[in-house]
């Protein structure tokens, strides 16, 4: 295994030193190091290309299944993909919620424009202004865990982080190591023509969304089986420590892929709308919450993106947040 990772680094070149640089090409460095540090800063949404840039990312399809071997790495894959389509009841213990993990990365996290695991296991180690250190990939899915899913973090080396991170390792196999790939997040939108509206965002709702998610956001569960159609807020949905409480990470998810099977069909004032009026309702408290919902937003929530510690229809989101962890 290590003899294939060291196949997939990029080449090495020699360091110039900055100060000998011409001044065309510290400009061009300094871009680069802009670029890199925009990898491994947090959050799903990948960055807009600038207007009329061209998308030279590198395609990448992931391996068929039916290629994996039938042998202890193989299985190890399968329990790894167990656990992504069926994380509420393969991994109750670390569970808050009745959310599985391909809820946000779609198609077992094979589809791209979905936050594909394919494209995200050659970012890291990567640093995240989220918890302001560098995370192995590993880490990262700890706070997974911890927030999307509303539980709590598989200790290190627990099986479950093993089989999560070889089901995404086999998926990424053949891809460069650090490189973003063509469909690697979601695909950031533009900033909205008009404001964010929660008025705006309820009617889109109601036409598009509440025939799954039903009107109270809720969701869905077929058969009385495990969920399939997620709950958007309330206590069994994400909690607001998640990257998906974002209006912006919201925003692109949607666009790109709800509804379900229709990705693209919102317009792009559609999908701001509607994230703003999801995200404006209840869901579990931020596991670092302080005591204050005031502290808490200028610790964690300081930023036009997230609705906690502001005031919607006339309550403070934050303020009626059930404790974190406690599966309904």
């Amino acid at each position: 295994m290590e003899r294939q990772n060291e196949q997939r680094r990029p080449g090495i070149r020699r360091k110039q030193p900055i100060e000998t640089m011409t001044p065309i090409n510290k400009v061009l460095a300094a871009a680069l190091l802009a670029a890199s540090l925009a990898l491994s800063l947090d959050g799903y949404a990948a960055p807009a290309p600038p207007s009329g840039a061209t998308d030279t990312a590198p395609d990448f399809q992931p391996p068929d299944e039916a290629s994996l071997p039938d042998d202890e790495f193989g299985r190890m894959v399968r329990r790894g993909k167990e656990i992504f389509v069926h994380t509420d009841s393969a991994v109750p213990q670390f569970a808050g919620n009745h959310l599985q993990c391909q809820n946000c990365h779609l198609d077992a996290g094979r589809k791209a424009d979905a936050s594909p695991l394919w494209a995200a296991y050659g970012l890291y180690p990567a640093y995240r202004k989220k918890n302001h250190h560098v995370n192995t990939f590993s880490e990262r899915l700890q706070e997974c865990f911890l927030y999307s899913m509303n539980g709590r973090k598989p200790p290190p080396g627990d099986p479950a982080l093993v089989a999560l991170e070889s089901y995404a390792y086999w998926l990424s196999r053949g891809a460069p190591l650090g490189v973003k790939l063509k469909g690697q997040g979601y695909p950031r939108l533009a900033p909205p023509a008009l404001p964010a509206d929660y008025t705006r965002g309820s009617l889109v709702y109601q036409q598009r969304c509440a025939a799954c998610h039903r009107a109270d956001g809720t969701g869905t569960s077929p058969g009385g089986g495990a969920m399939r159609i997620p709950a958007l807020w309330g206590d069994d949905s994400f909690n607001w420590g998640a990257g998906m409480h974002q209006v912006g990470n919201a925003a692109s998810f949607i666009k790109a892929n709800m509804p379900l099977g229709q990705g693209n069909s919102l317009s792009d004032q559609e999908a701001w709308d509607v994230a703003r009026f999801i995200d404006s309702h209840e869901r579990p408290q931020d596991p670092r919450f302080t005591g204050s919902v005031t502290e808490t937003r200028r610790l964690y929530h300081d930023e036009p993106d997230s609705m906690y510690g502001l005031t919607v229809e006339g309550h403070l989101l934050g303020s009626g947040a059930t404790a974190p962890g406690k599966k309904p």
